[in-house]
């Protein structure tokens, strides 16, 4: 059962960790015990947005992590399964229905591809060296690694390309007048574009978490009422006797939130504090949907929040706190900064413990 809909079940699925709206089924970023890590951004294409419900991109997301061993096989489950079912539905929780399209980045230890799509229409690109980066808008123009069969007979068809000369996705299919908030995401992935080829030959997990922590770029949403949900970076060694080690900050704004280590091994302890509740009569769930709201915030996003107004009232005070939890930070890079070395080697016990012992020093702080 999606979020939606309800599709056959796979034989075998892999152990996922994911980063997730907590009132529906799938998730905007995750990885699974192969090393895959899928994130998705939402688009609006020429091709209309489907209200009907099907599978969100979010869902996708999660099937591929629950179904692929590998990055490649992992676009294989979504584009199979967006040919199947499609994609639609309210990607918000409320009464008015908030609909869009996905573009995905893919990776595994050994490769990294960009997934986009428009309705049940794809085009994959796969990134062989340097830095790619996605940001609510399309991105592949006619560098396609492999597409749906039908991509260019829909845009030939619908008078969007002539069938002559070069055939790019990005201009072929995106809107000519591009909604405001994708007017925003150009700017957003040009500043992503520029920060990365800046780090470009010694980017570290650092890096990235500096990136998604840039409010100047806009990269770091914290406008208008809306923040930026959750944040992970993701370390995949390409020697397979490494551990690919997982940060998530499970709490808005990246830039007052801390990166914790997770690490895929047998008896992972549950984290319940960063488990959202459920509710017996959810609003997500009954038909019709959204038509009223519950309180999903986890224990954890309870007390960052708490601890962010703090940072706003009391700008000494906060300034201190930021500090302490930048310090917890460190320590939890430097920790597998030495596990990737290979200079320290914890026991199974204390890398299952490892994401359990972060959250609870993060609570301890607040």
């Amino acid at each position: 059962q999606c979020t939606y809909l309800e599709i056959e079940q796979a034989e075998r699925t892999h152990a996922v960790v994911l980063s997730r709206p907590a009132w529906l089924w799938g998730a905007e970023m995750g990885a699974n015990d192969c090393g895959v890590c899928v994130g998705n951004e939402g688009v609006w294409t020429r091709e209309p947005v489907g209200e009907a419900e099907a599978l969100l991109g979010m869902d996708l997301v999660r099937l591929a992590l629950e179904r692929g061993g590998s990055a490649r096989e992992a676009l294989e489950v979504i584009t199979a399964l967006l040919e199947r079912y499609g994609q639609g539905g309210s990607c918000k929780e409320e009464p008015v229905p908030f609909v869009y399209h996905n573009t995905f980045l893919l990776a595994d230890r050994a490769e990294a591809w960009v997934l986009e799509t428009a309705g049940r229409y794809w085009a994959a690109q796969r990134i062989r060296e340097g830095s790619r980066n996605i940001s609510n808008r399309l991105s592949i123009g006619s560098d396609i690694t492999a597409e749906h069969p039908g991509l260019r007979e829909r845009a030939r068809s619908r008078g969007w390309w002539s069938g002559d000369g070069e055939f790019s996705f990005a201009e072929v299919f995106s809107l000519e007048k591009q909604p405001p908030r994708m007017e925003a995401a150009k700017a957003r992935f040009h500043a992503g574009k520029e920060l990365l080829r800046q780090h470009a030959g010694h980017i570290t997990a650092e890096t990235l978490m500096s990136i998604l922590r840039d409010k100047e770029s806009g990269i770091c949403v914290d406008a208008e009422g809306f923040r930026t949900a959750g944040s992970m970076v993701s370390v995949l060694p390409r020697d397979p006797t490494l551990p690919c080690v997982h940060f998530f900050t499970a709490t808005p704004d990246p830039s007052r939130s801390v990166f914790k280590p997770f690490v895929f091994v047998a008896g992972v302890k549950p984290v319940p504090r960063v488990r959202s509740p459920t509710f017996l009569q959810d609003p997500a769930k009954q038909i019709p949907r959204f038509q009223s709201s519950v309180d999903r915030r986890h224990e954890l996003y309870r007390r960052h929040q708490a601890a962010l107004e703090l940072m706003e009232q009391d700008r000494e005070r906060g300034q201190k706190l930021l500090e302490t939890l930048q310090e917890l930070e460190k320590q939890g890079l430097e920790g597998m900064k030495e596990l990737l070395e290979g200079t320290v080697t914890p026991s199974p016990e204390e890398l299952a413990d490892l994401f359990y012992d972060c959250v609870e020093a993060e609570m301890k702080f607040y």
